[in-house]
């Protein structure tokens, strides 16, 4: 499985989906993206993650992400799948406000390096892991998350990191351990003190350490 690495351009594959067929740089246009894949349609914590993320619509449209996720079953199986979860979400009478890719020939599972070898199906076929891709609107990989099929998706923890993606793509600024928007950010070590201090109006702050470097810098935007 060749997979994908942090910068590589994903392909620009063509798929059918619940909204009809699709090519993916057109899918995503001039936006942010996260594509997640899931193990098999009608599975329990498929079900709940795709809820969530139905949930979560808004918050990823307010950060000019367009969302799509990826199952190794048919269209059909997923617009029937639809219904369950937003009954799981107790709108039955809405539908999925995103699209599922249809890769029942787990071609697309292949090229983009998703299986799991090690979690199969009743007729012994690997299923596809469930893995998070947030690709940028230069169509590169940003962020790829890869977690085992019996593990859900945290998607407070994706909308975080897309925040962290989106802020260090603008400024000069990393965001330390459990940053989360408002929080203090660190000054990038490629910065020089005299930089930083017209970059950050507000003033830097320099953390002591006992080896007397001063690379731990924080500051507010």
């Amino acid at each position: 499985m060749p997979g994908l690495l942090l910068g590589d351009v994903l392909p620009n594959f063509e798929a059918d989906t619940t909204d009809g067929r699709i090519k993916f740089h057109d899918f995503l246009g001039d936006s942010w993206g996260i594509l997640f894949s899931h193990p098999r349609d009608y599975t329990p914590v498929c079900t709940t993650e795709l809820g969530r993320a139905a949930k979560l619509v808004d918050e990823f449209k307010k950060r000019n992400v367009k969302m799509i996720a990826l199952s190794v079953d048919s269209v059909e199986d997923h617009c029937s799948w639809s219904k369950d979860v937003m009954a799981y979400n107790c709108e039955a009478d809405k539908a999925l406000p995103y699209p599922i890719i249809a890769d029942d020939k787990r071609e697309l599972s292949i090229l983009l390096g998703m299986l799991d070898p090690d979690e199969k199906d009743k007729d012994g076929m690997p299923l596809t892991a469930r893995c998070v891709f947030v690709v940028g609107p230069d169509k590169k990989l940003k962020l790829s998350i890869l977690y085992p099929a019996t593990t859900g998706r945290n998607f407070d923890e994706i909308l975080r990191v897309i925040d962290s993606l989106q802020l260090t793509a603008q400024k000069k600024v990393a965001t330390p351990v459990d940053w989360k928007p408002g929080d203090k950010v660190m000054v990038i070590p490629s910065l020089s003190d005299s930089e930083a201090a017209t970059l950050f109006p507000n003033g830097v702050e320099t953390k002591e350490v006992p080896s007397g470097k001063k690379y731990l810098r924080y500051a507010r935007i």
